[in-house]
């Protein structure tokens, strides 16, 4: 079985890819007059967020100090604030540092999300990094199960996942969304809104059954796949849930709900 990874979907927010590289035509083109240009067609947005709220002026005073700029939102490629605020919901943690990819967070996290209800994971474009050891395993050849021990690999992703203040990511996530809908839009989806396809993303997985441990596996070649047909055709999110066993999988719902709930609190009516 492939080595898993837990997602910073499972994170809720701790939302991929480098920017799409579009051919350039070799034939110089004339411009398109301003009339014809073609133009791209307005995302159909369910979950809308709110505007972030206006800054509320201080009361007047006898010598008011000069109100300094808003610093700019920063680029797409240069967005390292979103990391360092997430960083600094950690406290310095450093072992639960050390589980992200620093670099490219935000277009990591716009493509893990998208893909979770895919079969497979671009591994390496994943905001956090593999578990390490081995897969545990237990019975023989013909009945081989999930090792109940195996559950352990993933104490330290679970920990993460509950550490971070799901309304305090949320605040990071919705200052910054700009940033995340570029990336969406630079993976492919013009007509998209990303914070719509981030909750549909987040009811998948809460849709991932309970099952009963220990799960069954088989080996046709090198690589362990569940025994049980309809868990094998489920996504590659579902299957993170499935492996990380019940316990695991259950706090994790239990942080997703969490986060769907605070995001929903920012959805502009």
């Amino acid at each position: 079985m492939k080595k898993v990874v837990i997602s910073a979907a499972l994170l809720a927010i701790i939302a991929s890819i480098l920017f799409i590289a579009f051919p350039v035509n070799d034939v110089p083109q004339q411009p398109i007059p301003p009339d014809v240009a073609p133009t791209l067609p307005e995302p159909q947005i369910k979950y809308p967020l709110s505007e972030p709220a206006p800054a509320v002026e201080p009361p007047p005073a006898a010598v008011q100090p000069e109100p300094k700029p808003a610093p700019p939102l920063p680029g797409i490629a240069e967005a390292d604030t979103v990391m360092r605020e997430l960083l600094t919901l950690l406290g310095g943690e450093k072992k639960l540092i050390e589980l992200f990819h620093l670099d490219h967070f935000i277009q990591r996290f716009v493509v893990t999300v998208d893909n979770l209800t895919h079969k497979d994971l671009p591994r390496r474009q994943l905001p956090v990094k593999g578990v390490t050891g081995p897969f545990l395993i237990q019975g023989i050849q013909t009945s081989e199960v999930i090792s109940p021990y195996n559950s352990r690999r993933y104490t330290l992703y679970v920990e993460l996942a509950e550490i971070l203040d799901s309304r305090s990511l949320v605040d990071i996530y919705v200052r910054n969304y700009p940033l995340f809908q570029k990336a969406y839009t630079d993976l492919g989806y013009p007509a998209a809104y990303f914070n719509d396809r981030l909750v549909e993303v987040i009811d998948h997985l809460l849709e991932t059954p309970d099952v009963v441990d220990p799960i069954r596996l088989e080996r046709p070649a090198i690589l362990y796949r569940f025994a049980d047909p309809e868990l094998e055709a489920r996504s590659a999110g579902q299957k993170i849930l499935l492996r990380i066993g019940k316990d695991n999988a259950v706090r994790i719902k239990i942080k997703l709900k969490e986060l769907r709930e605070q995001l929903l609190t920012q959805i502009r009516r």
